[in-house]
C-alpha cells in the first residue's frame, strides 16, 4: 500500500501599515468632531425666537378714578350706630339709612335663622379675593378696612334676616336725597375735574374710611354717604404714545376688568398742566360700581397685526443713504449693490475701487448700506459719469432691526414697528429686506454683533 502524503500549505498574510488613507480621514473627522463639540460647550449660546404672525395680547389696562356727584352725611348726635341698608344699595329720599342710641350701647340682635344667601356668600369671597390680590406688606393697616367690609356686609345679612321694623327704631338717620348708599370716605368726595393730579393714582397713597368700622360717632361726624346721580366719570393718566393714538377718539370701547363687562361711552382728553388724562363720561351702570373708587378697565383697541417679536430683540444700527443713480444694480439679487467709491490715505492719495454692499433697506429713490463700508470724506463715484456724492458723518441714517440668524450667522433685517407694549412689538410683513413668518432671530439683540456666527 501506498501512503498519501500532505503536504502543509502555509500562507503568508500582508501586513498593512496602521498609518494608511482611511485611518488618516477618521482622525481627521474625530479631531473636527473633538473640536466642534469643545468650541460648542464653551461658546456663549444665543436664545433664538421664531417668528411668527400675530398682535399684542392684552389692551392698555389702568386703574381708573371714579368721580361722582356725592354727598356726605353727618351725624346729627352722638351715639353706637345700627345700619340698615345695605352698601351700594338705592334708596329714596327719606328712607331710613341707620339709627343712633344715644346711650352709646349696642342693642343686641336675635338671630332665629341666620343663612347666607348665593349673593352675599359672592360678595364675600369678592372682598376677600380683592384684599388678597391687591395685599402688601407696606400696607397692613388694610386689614383693618377688611375687617370693617366683612362686617358691614355681614350686619346687613343680619338685619334682612331680622327683618327689622324702622317705625320703631328710634333716633333715625334719614337719606335726605334719593342715591346710592355707601360707608366709605376718602376725601375725593368734592374732587373737580381740574384738580385731577397723577399723584393720586398711586394706590400706595390712597386711604379711605369705613364708617362702618366705627362704633360710636360723635355729632358732626361723618355717618354715610349719598351717590346722588346716575352720571359719573372715569379717569386715567395717558403717556405722550397713548394720547397720540386717542387724540382724535371721541368714543372708546372699554371693558371692567371686575366682571368682564365691556361698554362703548364718549370719551375726551382733558390736560391738567403738563398732566394729560383720558376720560370716560357714563351715565349708566353705577349700581355695578358705586363701592369702588378704583376700577381696573381695559382699553379694547383695534390692534394691527403682523409679525409678533420680542422688544429685546430690537436693536438700532447706522446706514449710509446711496441715491440710486450711484448704484450698479447686482442683476441676480436684489439684496446687493457695488459702489464704484475713491478713498484717501493719509499721504493724500487716492484710490477707485468697487466694493459689494448689502442693501438693508430700499425705497424708490435710495437705497440703505452698512455705514462701515464707507468712512466720511470717501466719494461714491456714478459709474460712466464724473458725477460723484461725498459721504458726510451727519448724513448718517439710524435703522431699527433685528438679527436675522436662518443662515447660522448674524444678518441684520431692518423692521418697521406698528404696535407694541413692554415686551413685544408688531412689525410689517411682506419686505425683501425684512423678516418674513417663521424666520429664526436673536432673543437679545445685545448678545451678538453683525455677521456674528451663531451657535
Amino acid at each position: 500500500m501506498k501512503k498519501n502524503k500532505t503536504k502543509n500549505k502555509i500562507t503568508k498574510y500582508h501586513k498593512y501599515s496602521f498609518f494608511n488613507i482611511g485611518t488618516l480621514l477618521f482622525g481627521t473627522i474625530f479631531i473636527y468632531m473633538v473640536i466642534t463639540a469643545f468650541m460648542y460647550m464653551t461658546e456663549k449660546h444665543v436664545t433664538v425666537y421664531e417668528v411668527m404672525k400675530g398682535t399684542i395680547t392684552g389692551n392698555y389696562r389702568f386703574q381708573a378714578l371714579s368721580v361722582r356727584t356725592e354727598e356726605v352725611i353727618n351725624a346729627t348726635q352722638s351715639g353706637s350706630v345700627r345700619y340698615f341698608e345695605r352698601e351700594g344699595g338705592k334708596t329714596s329720599a327719606g328712607s331710613v339709612v341707620c339709627a343712633i342710641n344715644e346711650t352709646g350701647a349696642q342693642e343686641p340682635v336675635v338671630i332665629d335663622d341666620f343663612m347666607l344667601s348665593e349673593e352675599d356668600a359672592a360678595r364675600l369671597q369678592n372682598t376677600i379675593a380683592n384684599f388678597t390680590i391687591n395685599y402688601k406688606n407696606s400696607a397692613f393697616q388694610k386689614t383693618y378696612d377688611l375687617k370693617a367690609g366683612v362686617d358691614g356686609i355681614i350686619s346687613e345679612v343680619v338685619e334682612d334676616s331680622t327683618g327689622s321694623d324702622y317705625v320703631n327704631v328710634r333716633n333715625q338717620c334719614t337719606a335726605p336725597d334719593s342715591g346710592f348708599v355707601l360707608y366709605e370716605i376718602d376725601g375725593f368726595e368734592n374732587l373737580t375735574e381740574d384738580q385731577i393730579t397723577a399723584d393720586m393714582f398711586d394706590q400706595t397713597k390712597y386711604d379711605a374710611t369705613n364708617l362702618r368700622s366705627q362704633k360710636n360717632v360723635a355729632a358732626g361726624r361723618p355717618l354715610f354717604k349719598l351717590v346722588t346721580e346716575e352720571s359719573w366719570c372715569l379717569y386715567f393718566p395717558l403717556d405722550q404714545k397713548l394720547l397720540t393714538e386717542l387724540a382724535d377718539t371721541e368714543k372708546i370701547r372699554f371693558r371692567f376688568m371686575k366682571d368682564n363687562e365691556t361698554f362703548s361711552a364718549p370719551f375726551s382728553v382733558i390736560h391738567n398742566g403738563e398732566e394729560s388724562f383720558g376720560k370716560i363720561s357714563l351715565d349708566n351702570s353705577l349700581v355695578r360700581y358705586a363701592t369702588d373708587r378704583f376700577l381696573e378697565i381695559e382699553l379694547v383697541m383695534n390692534k394691527k397685526s403682523g409679525l409678533k417679536i420680542p422688544s429685546s430683540a430690537i436693536v438700532e444700527r447706522t446706514f449710509y443713504k446711496i441715491p440710486e443713480e450711484y448704484a450698479i444694480k447686482n442683476q441676480d439679487t436684489d439684496q446687493e449693490i457695488v459702489l464704484k467709491v475713491e478713498t484717501f490715505a493719509e499721504d493724500g492719495s487716492s484710490e477707485v475701487k468697487y466694493i459689494t454692499a448689502n442693501v438693508y433697506s430700499h425705497d424708490d429713490h435710495d437705497y440703505m448700506i452698512d455705514a462701515q463700508l464707507l468712512h466720511p470724506g470717501d466719494f461714491v463715484q456714478m459709474e460712466d459719469s464724473a458725477k460723484r456724492m461725498q459721504i458726510q458723518e451727519k448724513e448718517a441714517q439710524t435703522l431699527h432691526g433685528v438679527y436675522n440668524i436662518n443662515k447660522g450667522y448674524a444678518v441684520f433685517r431692518e423692521i418697521t414697528v406698528i404696535d407694541e407694549n413692554e415686551e413685544y412689538c408688531v412689525v410689517e410683513s411682506n419686505n425683501i429686506y425684512g423678516l418674513a413668518a417663521y424666520d429664526y432671530i436673536v432673543l437679545n439683540a445685545s448678545e451678538v454683533t453683525a455677521d456674528q456666527i451663531v451657535y
